[in-house]
């Protein structure tokens, strides 16, 4: 049986009198690849804000291989990368240097042999030398992400992982994405790209107002939109999701009776992984 890579408990997150994520919970196996979708202000950022240690939680509790990402915050976060949506590079430093950076920090041994590796693979070797203030968007995107690949994270994090780049580099980043999960790591995505999450993903987390209003495998909610005689496409499925659903913007979670209202905790199944296609979902436990 596959051990949750990441596990997510009752997990609120205030802001002053905003609640912006509220009791949500669930778990990532490995070979996964999870995408978040939802509305601007959802909760997707938020949530990987916190499993990322970026800012702790109001309540609940979550854990990246079993290690809790508050209680013992380095040990987690040398088991997961997170790269943001406009991932901010040192100026002063190298493409290189960002590289070894990484590796120091992530205890990488032989790191320089992977290091170019990850030149290699994202067109980067010609830029080796250049500053992080010289760079163009869509190579500050490429340097975040294989810096966050050179230590093997377990859980790869990425917040609309595709501005910015030319179409051999989405290539490229689809490709990669699809061999981590081959190999056993858990990946989640969030995007308003649904193109990418019909092409990558194999379950769906679908955020609404702090809640998750749908969890489960991709073909799990295509199947139930077609059953309604809707065209199955995941854009459909979005919108029929969080449009169809009434959907009160929730309280400040402050008794039991709150969460009891909420939706029951997801669980997803293991999906079998392949290197070069989106692996197929299996039905909710």
């Amino acid at each position: 049986m596959l051990v949750a890579v990441l596990k997510v408990t009752g997990f609120s997150k205030v802001y002053d009198q905003h609640v912006a994520v509220n009791n949500v919970t669930f778990e990532v196996l490995p070979g996964q690849i999870v995408g978040m979708l939802g509305p601007n202000g959802a909760g997707k950022t938020t949530t990987m804000k916190a499993i990322a240690g970026v800012h702790p939680p109001t309540a609940g509790t979550i854990t990246v291989d079993g290690i809790d990402v508050v209680a013992r915050s380095s040990e987690a976060k040398r088991r997961l990368a997170y790269i943001p949506d406009d991932p901010n590079l040192f100026e002063a430093l190298s493409v290189w240097e960002h590289l070894e950076l990484a590796a120091a920090l992530y205890r990488v041994p032989d790191w320089k042999t992977e290091a170019e590796k990850c030149l290699t693979l994202f067109e980067l070797t010609d830029k080796r030398d250049a500053l992080g203030n010289e760079l163009s968007r869509g190579m500050r995107q490429k340097v975040a992400i294989a810096s966050g690949l050179l230590y093997s994270p377990r859980l790869l994090m990425l917040d609309e992982p595709l501005t910015g780049l030319d179409p051999r580099g989405i290539r490229t980043i689809k490709k990669t994405l699809l061999d981590r999960a081959a190999a056993g790591a858990a990946v989640m995505i969030s995007s308003h790209l649904l193109a990418l999450v019909e092409d990558l993903c194999t379950h769906l987390l679908i955020y609404q107002k702090g809640q998750i209003i749908f969890a489960g495998p991709v073909e799990q909610a295509r199947a139930a939109v077609a059953a309604e005689g809707l065209d199955s496409s995941l854009e459909e499925v979005f919108f029929r999701v969080t449009e169809g659903i009434a959907a009160a913007a929730p309280a400040k979670p402050t008794d039991d009776s709150a969460t009891d209202r909420l939706p029951p905790a997801p669980h997803f199944p293991p999906a079998p992984p392949a290197p070069s296609t989106p692996p197929e979902a299996g039905p909710l436990a």
